[in-house]
């Protein structure tokens, strides 16, 4: 018979990878919330227990509206990741274009990578909670975190505008809890909502939302501005 087999026999499991600073973290999670935005209609309660799928993370991704794409590459410009700017065009009456963006194929596990590991840990600050005893740096950098999720909702998501709110349509859930949480760290309080095959997340007008507004919008200092709301 043979012997039983001694722990020290046993494969070591890989080492978990080393958790992002935080600029890298700010920058992967403003893109996975990006992706997260143009995701799959949501599923049945518990589909959304996981990180980001595949499809999210694919070589391309593809935005509506040119600004969001313009984002997108701004950012993984930062992170040293090149990729390709397609745009079509297309419609009869009322024209519409596509932007789409493509990660060159050497790049694309360090991109995903970036992404999983950007969404996992910056999902983690929010819903967290901030412990006793934080570091400066954490109670700094998660309403940043906080803003990055906004800014990428509000470029990316559907909006949900009206004269006393402002809205966004997701069809992901984790997304949506997160931008309530952000929300609150930016003192700020959302309500989320079911929708038609989504979930709604709003603020009131007045001070609510031109505080959102402020703290998304990007300033000289950070490199060309992003405006996320006309």
């Amino acid at each position: 018979m043979a012997p039983e087999p001694t722990l020290l026999d046993r494969p070591r499991l890989p080492a978990a990878p080393p958790p992002l600073d935080w600029l890298t973290l700010t920058d992967a999670f403003e893109v996975a919330c990006l992706l997260r935005c143009t995701s799959a209609p949501a599923g049945p309660a518990g589909a959304g227990r996981h990180t980001v799928a595949p499809a999210h993370i694919g070589p391309a991704a593809e935005f509506n509206r040119e600004d969001a794409a313009h984002r997108m590459r701004q950012i993984l410009a930062r992170l040293e990741i090149p990729v390709v700017h397609e745009v079509t065009t297309g419609g009869l009456r009322r024209r519409y274009e596509l932007h789409r963006l493509q990660v060159p194929r050497e790049y694309r596990a360090t991109y995903a990578t970036l992404v999983e590991a950007g969404w996992r840990q910056g999902r983690r600050e929010l819903l967290g909670g901030l412990v006793p005893g934080a570091t400066t740096a954490r109670r700094v950098w998660r309403p940043r975190l906080a803003a990055a999720a906004w800014r990428a909702a509000l470029l990316a998501g559907g909006r949900h505008v009206r004269r006393h709110i402002l809205g966004i349509r997701l069809t992901d859930r984790e997304l949506a809890a997160v931008l309530v949480r952000g929300a609150a760290l930016l003192e700020v309080p959302a309500l989320l909502r079911p929708g038609a095959g989504c979930f709604v997340v709003s603020v009131a007008g007045g001070p609510d939302r031109d505080r959102i507004l402020h703290r998304v919008t990007l300033d000289a200092a950070t490199g060309p501005g992003v405006t996320v709301l006309g």
